[in-house]
Order: structure tokens, then C-alpha cells, then sequence
């Protein structure tokens, strides 16, 4: 399987965002990750779609737009229109994923459907087909900072194993809790792109810190 880091632009400087996007951008990073927070499905509120235009502006890199938003139909060709490579909406938050993924898809983007650490892996069953990727939460969405829930590994496990089961090539993302020391069991268990914030913004020399994930 082909490894992917997705630094995290909720953990970067935004007094600075151009300087982090540029750093990502001459990383071993293949994708940027954009968490974009509603108040509303989780307790806080980060950017929309100025910060996506600004960050497109500085990177051609792939960018990978995680939508934890109510009615996400609402706005996820908006998301896709302003630059997103990829939009990921959460299963929780809609009545019609296969509508979702209709409007992703009709507005040039690849879809990708997320779940939280408490959604078991078997919802996903009816979408898998429709969706290039999954994101399995490994933390409780909505705060940087959290540790890696452990039972994460087990998700990925019986995700990767559903989708052999189906015939299909699903790239498996994880978001929450990353790092160099951690990352080699997650992408072990089935993991494609791993999302890292403050790992990677924290980290002395960011670049090395991908590095050390991508190689863990």
C-alpha cells in the first residue's frame, strides 16, 4: 500500500498560513488536510472557504477537505468548487449519502465518507461501493491534541477487510492522535493516509517529522 501523510492546516500558524502551507507544500507530504468545523456537529469552529481558496492559491498538493458540518449537502460542491481535491463528509450528519457523494462527484472532486470512534465500520456497509475513501476517526472529532483510541486499530482491520470483501480498492484514512510513533501500526492494520497536526506542526522540524511517520 502506498503511504500518505495528511498534515493537519487546523494545527498550523494561521498568523503564518501561507509559511505552513509553503513548508507542506516542499514536504514528503503528498496531501493537505483541511478540517473544516461547524459549532454545530462538533463543539468548535475552524475555517471555510476563504482559507481553502488561500491554501489552493499556495499549493497544487492535494487537498483533502474533512467536513464536519450538519447538512452537508448543503455545501459540499461549494467545498469542491473552491479548490477540494477530495471531500469527506460524516455519515452521522446526513439522511442521503449517496446524495452527498452525487454532488461531490458532479462537481469534480473525488467523495469520501468519515465515522466516528463510536459508528461501527458495518454502517458503512450500504455506501462503501459509492466512495473513494473512508476516514475512520481515531480520536472524537471537533479538537486537536487527543490521544489515539487504541480500539481505532480494530475499525481499520475490519474496514480494510470489508472492502477486500467487496471487491474494492477503498483508500482508508485515519485522522486523530498520530504520530512517528504510532503511525507504523496504524498503516500495518490497513491504513493508506494518515492525518497529523500537531505531530507535524509541533514538531522541531516538521519535514523530518513526516518523514519519520511515512518511514515509521
Amino acid at each position: 500500500m502506498n503511504r500518505i501523510v495528511a498534515p493537519s492546516m487546523l494545527s498550523a500558524d494561521f498568523g503564518h498560513l501561507e509559511r505552513d502551507t509553503r513548508m507542506v507544500d516542499a514536504s514528503a507530504a503528498e496531501w493537505v488536510h483541511i478540517d473544516v468545523m461547524d459549532g454545530v456537529f462538533v463543539p468548535n469552529i475552524s475555517f471555510g472557504f476563504p482559507v481553502l481558496k488561500a491554501i489552493r492559491k499556495v499549493t497544487p498538493k492535494f487537498l483533502d477537505v474533512h467536513l464536519m458540518i450538519v447538512e452537508p449537502e448543503k455545501y459540499v460542491a461549494r467545498f469542491a468548487e473552491a479548490g477540494a481535491d477530495l471531500v469527506t463528509f460524516h455519515l452521522e450528519a446526513t439522511d442521503d449519502p449517496a446524495g452527498c457523494v452525487a454532488m461531490i462527484r458532479q462537481a469534480g472532486a473525488k467523495a469520501g465518507i468519515s465515522i466516528k470512534p463510536a459508528t461501527p465500520v458495518e454502517a458503512l456497509r450500504g455506501v462503501l461501493p459509492l466512495v473513494d475513501l473512508v476516514l475512520v476517526m481515531s480520536v472524537e472529532p471537533g479538537f486537536g491534541g487527543q490521544s489515539f483510541i487504541p480500539g481505532s486499530l480494530g475499525k481499520i482491520r475490519e474496514l480494510r477487510a470489508m472492502a477486500r470483501e467487496m471487491g474494492l480498492e477503498t483508500i482508508i484514512e485515519v485522522d486523530g492522535g498520530l504520530s512517528s510513533h504510532n503511525a507504523g501500526e496504524v498503516y500495518g492494520a490497513g491504513a493508506d493516509v494518515l492525518v497529523a497536526g500537531n505531530a507535524v506542526f509541533g514538531a522541531a522540524d516538521p519535514q523530518s517529522e513526516i518523514v519519520k511517520i511515512l518511514s515509521a
